[in-house]
């Protein structure tokens, strides 16, 4: 082998030295974490049964509190139950959709070995308009302002 091969050689082992090492270092280690079994219960706020195949999505959230890429969705069974092991701890943003019920959404600070979490949904609320008589037992409001009602012609 020549000088200029060795030294070849040598950067590029040096090179995988190097690369293998840095990126141990820039992420965590997963199997290290810790890890909660999460336990949902997914039940109507009015009478509260079960709603079953609500989907339950879940995303992580970084510190900053900004969602990350990736997630799941699980399905609940008749009981309106589901669950999931291998939850790291942390912020988890929960999501519920089920047919005939409002979008419910909410951060849960994951920091035991086993956590349940159970949810009402509501079923949805009319819509809101400024059009609609919201107070109708109240007296009506005259035209003109009281300075003027008050002064009556002579």
């Amino acid at each position: 082998m020549t000088l200029m091969n060795k030294h070849l050689f040598g950067a590029a082992v040096l090179l995988i030295v190097i690369g293998g090492v840095i990126p141990a270092f820039a992420q965590k280690d997963a199997d290290n974490e810790p890890t909660s079994w999460v336990y949902f219960s997914i039940v109507k706020d009015d009478n509260g049964k079960p709603v079953r195949n609500a989907a339950v999505v879940l995303h992580p959230v970084n510190p900053k509190g900004k969602q990350e890429r990736g997630g799941m969705e699980l399905k609940t069974d008749p009981d309106g139950k589901t669950n999931y092991d291998g939850i790291p701890y942390g912020v988890l943003r929960v999501q519920v959709l089920a047919h005939g019920f409002q979008t419910y959404g909410e951060d849960f600070d994951i920091e035991k070995s086993k956590t349940e979490i159970t949810i009402k949904l509501k079923r949805p609320q009319g819509q809101y308009s400024v059009y609609d008589d919201h107070n109708a037992n109240a007296t009506p409001k005259p035209d003109t302002p009281p300075e003027q009602q008050e002064k009556k012609p002579q």
